[in-house]
């Protein structure tokens, strides 16, 4: 009898284990299913981080009394409570493209990287990051324009300068910003090269670095990192594709000939060469966001 009581317990033991190790797969199942959090989400949201750090009182009162407005952007299912749910608004909204398909070619200006760079190119009509920046801008400035049409250009603003500081939303190989390039991240398979720099890195780069991103920067730091003109950082950006990013994909420079790869490794060497270029990006997208809405909301 004593056996056959242990043999139960440990039929129930082990029953209980399954069950568990079902729940943890399960689970683990689903954070594998998830999207990574984009430069369009965990990047974009430390940007408008650095950017709520560094703005003037009065532009933090300006942005919270149009923060008032929400119900008039008619998109419940996408909150704007904060600067930082202003910043991926626009990639919320996606989910809704009979509405909002017309935007969708805003979020980039992409050009070949082994063509001349032209801040005018791919971008009829102004609609492309560098020409929705300045539309915006202008819209949010306008104080005879409705609180809720102000609120919605504050979120396209605060958004687009982000994307214009990820260097694969400026440079290309005709392959739709690295979308097209099948890519590792270490020994992880299953993204592509766009995906890796909107996803891991945006979030590694945020999370490692010493000082951390978010924070009241100094004069100095603020005048070295936050001047220049939309076409200076879509131009930025261009180059570090070239130069870091498919150089480092391909291991060669991207323009020298040969074959695309059908199938690149960023590498742990990659990854950790990278970090740098990319928190910088992050800072100076903040800072240079802090300047143009106390421009338009300081005064």
């Amino acid at each position: 009898m004593g056996n056959r009581t242990m043999g139960k317990a440990w039929i129930c033991e082990g029953r209980q284990v399954m069950r568990w190790l079902a729940i943890m797969l399960a689970a683990l199942g689903a954070l594998a299913a998830r999207p990574a959090l984009a430069w369009g989400e965990f990047g974009h949201h430390a940007t408008a981080s650095i950017a709520w750090a560094n703005v003037s009182p009065q532009t933090q009162r300006a942005v919270r009394e149009l923060l008032r407005s929400e119900k008039g952007l008619g998109t419940a299912y996408c909150r704007v409570r904060n600067l930082e749910e202003a910043s991926y608004w626009p990639d919320c909204i996606r989910r809704e493209g009979w509405r909002w398909g017309y935007s969708f070619a805003w979020h980039y200006q992409t050009m070949n990287v082994c063509r001349p760079y032209d801040p005018r190119a791919n971008c009829s009509g102004g609609n492309c990051v560098t020409g929705q920046i300045e539309r915006n801008r202008r819209i949010l400035a306008d104080k005879t324009l409705p609180h809720a049409q102000r609120l919605e250009a504050l979120a396209w603003l605060t958004h687009f300068v982000g994307d214009l500081h990820m260097p694969l939303h400026s440079g290309d190989k005709d392959d739709r910003g690295g979308n097209d390039v099948a890519a590792k991240y270490g020994i992880a398979p299953g993204r592509n090269l766009h995906a890796i720099w909107d996803g891991p890195m945006a979030e590694r780069g945020v999370t490692s670095a010493v000082p951390p991103l978010i924070r009241r920067y100094t004069p100095e730091e603020r005048a070295a990192l936050n001047g220049g003109t939309t076409a200076d950082w879509g131009r930025e950006s261009w180059e570090l594709a070239r130069k870091l990013v498919y150089t480092k994909a391909f291991d060669r420079d991207p323009c020298e000939g040969g074959e695309t790869p059908k199938e690149v490794v960023w590498t742990d060497e990659d990854i950790e060469a990278s970090i740098p270029t990319l928190q910088q990006r992050i800072s100076q997208a903040g800072l240079r966001l802090a300047r143009l809405l106390d421009e338009a909301l300081g005064q």
